[in-house]
């Protein structure tokens, strides 16, 4: 028999009397009585020659509120307990840095590696909203802690996909970021009890090179250097694009993952005369989608600009940013503290992946009309866009009465 530790005993952390308690410090922390005001006045607020428009859909997502409350139960539940988060609970930096205040330590060191080594019976690990991989999982149950799961379950729904695919000889090919932590806890999924195969494709391009393998155009060297580091060990495109099927980071753009699958299913079927190689799965998060369509709707609307609030490393916020440059001056910001004038502002560029300042009068002068819209990310709790409007309107020179 194992000498190793089990883990600790389920504990049931959503009992009536502590989610009173985690409701009321989680509304503290995260609350906005504005925005619950302008959302039931339409999502617009009217101030002077100031029109804030608001997306129907934006922010926390049940998803995130999930994964939050459940790192602040446990921090009530166990009191005295060393509690680790691995990583980050969400992409948000302030939500984060408020899990910190909690005395819940990051169990990951600043390369990203997890430092499992003290870990005990008495101590707590979470585990974030974007799931983890399976080998660190396994790694921690060694040490029998106690193991708080806040996986989505919008997440754990492709699991079930990559590892049924795993059992039946299909290749997942999944769209995401390699470097994002639900990828990379997806590809540990796809891999099964050992037999499954992965390759992780970025965006059309990538994907494009694929169908050209698949149709007998490319070497073999050029593909394997070309997608190194995301692939499955022992991946063999000769071998593991035969049998394909598509999954997905849930926090991708739908119309860039629906091209990716319509290219990956025509190059099947012109190579075999028909799809019965090729595997689909509608696996993009409900709230991301409504989340898109909802700015979707508000670009509609004439706008001076955009403001897409949220962390600058959110997949799912990134991606509303990439909308946004479609159709209008955009601004993807961190919080209020980004709005530093009317004629400076600090953003984050999507081309050049890292935060500028531009020395520009971005914002419409006082005494003219504005016509501005606010949206955020699934992660972005509603009082950073309520810091965000009153700052907006501060720096046009309006003064909003409750």
């Amino acid at each position: 028999m194992s000498n190793l530790p089990v883990p600790g005993p389920k504990v049931n952390l959503r009992t009536p009397e502590v989610m009173l308690r985690v409701q009321e410090q989680v509304e503290r922390h995260y609350h906005s009585s504005l925005v619950e005001r302008v959302r039931s006045d339409g999502s617009v607020l009217f101030v002077g020659k100031t029109t804030i428009r608001l997306a129907k859909q934006f922010g926390f997502c049940y998803g995130v509120e999930r994964a939050i409350d459940l790192a602040y139960a446990a921090r009530k539940v166990f009191p005295e307990a060393r509690l680790f988060l691995i990583g980050e609970i969400i992409h948000n930096p302030e939500v984060n840095n408020q899990i910190a205040s909690l005395g819940i330590s990051n169990l990951l060191d600043g390369n990203g590696r997890p430092n499992v080594s003290d870990l005990g019976p008495d101590d707590v690990v979470i585990v974030p909203a974007f799931g983890a991989e399976v080998s660190l999982l396994e790694e921690i149950k060694k040490h029998g802690c106690r193991i708080v799961d806040t996986t989505c379950g919008d997440v754990m729904s492709v699991w079930k996909r990559v590892r049924q695919n795993a059992g039946e000889n299909v290749t997942s090919i999944i769209h995401g970021k390699s470097s994002h932590e639900e990828t990379r806890a997806t590809a540990s999924r796809a891999l099964g009890s050992g037999s499954g195969r992965y390759l992780i494709v970025l965006n059309l391009e990538e994907t494009a090179f694929v169908c050209d393998y698949i149709l007998g155009r490319g070497s073999r060297e050029g593909f394997l250097k070309r997608f190194a580091g995301n692939f499955s060990e022992g991946f063999d495109p000769d071998l593991h694009l035969h049998r394909i099927g598509v999954a997905n980071q849930t926090t991708m753009l739908r119309e860039e993952t629906e091209s990716v699958q319509c290219m990956l299913r025509d190059a099947v079927q012109i190579r075999d005369g028909s799809g019965e190689n090729f595997r689909l799965f509608d696996t993009i998060c409900g709230a991301t989608q409504d989340r898109q369509d909802a700015l979707k709707e508000l670009l509609l609307t004439p706008l001076d600009l955009l403001l897409v609030v949220g962390g600058y490393n959110s997949s799912n916020t990134t991606h509303l940013a990439e909308m946004g440059e479609q159709k209008a001056p955009t601004y993807f910001i961190r919080n209020q503290e980004c709005l530093e004038s009317p004629d400076l502002i600090r953003h984050f560029d999507l081309h050049l992946k890292q935060e500028i300042t531009s020395h520009q009068s971005w914002l419409p002068r006082t005494g003219s009309d504005a016509r501005i819209a606010i949206t955020a990310g699934a992660s972005c709790p509603n009082n950073l866009i309520e810091e965000v409007m009153l700052r907006v309107l501060s720096l046009r020179g309006e003064h909003l009465t409750f």
